[in-house]
């Protein structure tokens, strides 16, 4: 296995190079420079573009190649505006800084390069301060048609295309502004096991409301008249994006709020039910409305079943720093 040696400087807290021997390859779940981040504690860290293998880059091709007449057909026109502002090179994994460099004038928004999960507050109000949590490996060519989880085509393909419309950015931050009031509110709580109760509720309705609309959302299409796909879990799937529109057992409904934060959801399979929106500024207000509805006390209850809230996630609001 070829070995390359790399000056990092991945940590946020440290100036410090820290020089590491460390196999090339960015391959989801073999990936050794992310082993060695994640055993160093490092969760916000910088893209070691060279640590890419020709492997990596043939993974990203085969997945771009296949989905651009996927999204042609499917995709909403931002996406579509989007892919094109970005200029992504459709034969090697993308450079963030790259990246970046297009999406940041438009809307002000920045991929942020993380060596793994992202407990949820934290995931949460880097939306609010306009950063996108990135996963930079790669799935391998084994599995290009599913992964559970995230990978940089997902992410960058799939996610930062929309970063660049300007009232979909506007809906993200304002999600990130109502984790925060959800923080505010459990951290006033002053008996531990409701705190507990009530924010668990909170984090399902959270996720759900995310789920059905950022990663698995369908909007109306006033060209035509019928439905795209907005939500980048369907955008980066080239099975689904297909069968979200075309598939009649799919239950297509207007988007209610009510509903989308009682409905759970499973992630191993494809979706059986999605939500519509009219538009992004319709979006924009179901946020405004989530807020509102959780400083009601109405998310404090919400149905049972998946997902499951993590410990970690809870601990990320119990712990979130608001000054």
């Amino acid at each position: 296995m070829e070995i390359m040696t790399l000056m990092s400087t991945d940590s946020p807290n440290s100036n410090d190079a820290v020089h590491s021997d460390i196999p090339v390859g960015m391959t989801t779940t073999q990936a050794p420079f992310i082993e060695a981040a994640q055993a160093r504690g490092e969760l916000y860290i910088s893209q070691p573009y060279h640590f890419y293998s020709p492997e990596n880059h043939e993974a990203w091709r085969k997945l771009y190649a296949r989905m651009l007449p996927k999204w042609e057909q499917h995709a909403n026109e931002h996406f579509l505006k989007g892919i094109s502002n970005l200029c992504l090179d459709p034969n090697k994994v993308p450079r963030l800084e790259d990246v970046n460099k297009f999406l940041d004038p438009l809307t002000g928004f920045k991929a942020k390069p993380v060596s793994g999960y992202v407990p949820a507050y934290l995931f949460f109000d880097c939306l609010r301060q306009r950063d996108f949590p990135t996963t930079i490996t790669i799935r391998s060519q084994e599995k290009l048609d599913y992964l559970p989880e995230p990978d940089i085509f997902h992410d960058i393909a799939g996610h930062v295309p929309m970063h660049t419309d300007r009232a979909f950015a506007d809906a993200l931050v304002r999600f990130g502004n109502c984790a925060r009031t959800a923080a505010e509110i459990v951290q006033g709580i002053q008996d531990d096991h409701e705190r507990v109760r009530r924010l668990d509720s909170i984090i399902k309705a959270l996720a759900r409301f995310f789920w059905f609309t950022v990663e698995f959302g369908l909007m109306k299409d006033r060209a035509s008249g019928g439905l795209k796909v907005y939500g980048s879990g369907l955008l980066s799937s080239y099975g689904e994006i297909s069968h979200c529109i075309e598939a009649p057992e799919v239950q297509r409904f207007p988007a209610q709020l009510e509903w989308v934060i009682n409905q759970s959801f499973e992630i191993d399979h494809y979706q059986p039910l999605l939500f519509i929106v009219d538009s992004f500024d319709h979006l924009f207000e179901m946020v405004g409305d989530l807020e509102e509805w959780m400083k009601d006390g109405k998310l404090d209850n919400v149905a049972p079943g998946e997902p499951l809230v993590a410990e970690a996630d809870l601990k990320s609001f119990l712990d979130a720093q608001l000054n």
